[in-house]
């Protein structure tokens, strides 16, 4: 029996949520799973799996099991790739997550300009406003948005964004600048469920930024920022949202920031990955060309609004 095979089918089966969807996964028959666990459980002379029509569990045993599997299979990994050349040459697959519209802005144009110059690396992104878990997910590297927990993992920091209130200057025209987070149960505001930005909108009432929480009057509730977005451009109300989620339409005059002297702390930009192992060289050589890159574009977009801010209150 191939025990590495064996717990390869069981961590797949387990992960999958059932023998079939294993089998696709890793290109085995579906008998071929089934028997392979079952001679895994002969061997080990347990049961490892409660099998119904609809889906797997694991049993106690199975549960303590699974993990060393998966670290066995992950060392095994590793050694391959030290084998295969992996952390001297860089090649293979590089798995990536990013939050969704940040990913597609700001990520996806590094990582087509890393692909045409590392020809033997592959990229997969995840692109979520989930904080996946890189270990149990698979994922090499994450780009995340906000402030950091205590944890093992490495983090190269990449700039900052910040939190605006936009409206368009139909809007505005219409109805008037709010002047204080205040004036905004006077105005028609769009709120959306996804990140910070929901009934509670928060903003800095001094110097030092300790925040303010306003429930605005949200003639208008949606679940994604790109939604909120549109309805701000067609003049719908105000919203708050994430300054590079924006920028492109207050770099066109769509959108006019508002209430800038209320925006709360820059939010942190961090590149993930875990300190685990020395660090193969895709990973090591897309953070040399991702985090100047990003620390450049999240630079131009703050220096643009901040520009723009100003001009605005000239105006």
């Amino acid at each position: 029996m191939d025990r590495l095979e064996a717990m390869s089918l069981l961590v797949a089966s387990v992960e999958s949520g059932s023998f079939s969807a294993a089998g696709r996964k890793l290109g085995v028959p579906l008998p071929t799973v089934s028997r392979k666990i079952a001679d895994l459980e002969a061997h080990l002379k347990t049961r490892l799996l409660v099998r119904s029509t609809r889906n797997l569990s694991l049993t106690d045993a199975g549960a303590s099991y699974l993990p060393s599997c998966k670290h066995i299979l992950e060392l095994v990994d590793e050694a391959e790739a030290h084998a295969s050349g992996e952390y001297s040459v860089p090649r293979g697959e590089l798995t990536l997550s990013a939050p969704i519209v940040f990913g597609r802005l700001h990520v996806l144009p590094v990582v087509s300009d890393f692909i045409a110059t590392f020809s033997e690396i592959t990229v997969r992104i995840l692109l979520t406003d989930r904080n996946v878990h890189l270990i149990d997910d698979h994922i090499d590297m994450a780009v995340r948005i906000g402030n950091l927990p205590d944890s093992t993992m490495m983090a190269t920091g990449v700039g900052s964004i910040r939190r605006v209130v936009v409206a368009s200057p139909a809007y505005l025209a219409a109805h008037g600048r709010p002047k204080t987070p205040a004036d905004l149960e006077k105005h028609s505001c769009v709120s959306f469920s996804v990140l910070a930005s929901g009934p509670t909108w928060t903003f800095a009432e001094s110097a030092e930024g300790h925040g303010k929480s306003v429930r605005p009057f949200a003639r208008l509730s949606v679940n994604t920022a790109e939604a909120a977005i549109d309805a701000a451009l067609a003049g719908v109300g105000l919203t708050n949202v994430l300054s590079y989620q924006v920028a492109r339409h207050v770099s066109e005059g769509k959108l006019k920031i508002v209430l800038q002297r209320y925006e709360p702390a820059p939010i942190p930009v961090h590149i993930l990955h875990t300190g685990q192992g020395p660090l193969p060289l895709k990973m090591r050589r897309f953070l040399e060309v991702a985090a100047p890159r990003l620390r450049k574009s999240l630079a131009n977009d703050q220096a643009f609004l901040s520009g723009r801010r100003s001009a605005d209150r000239g105006s």
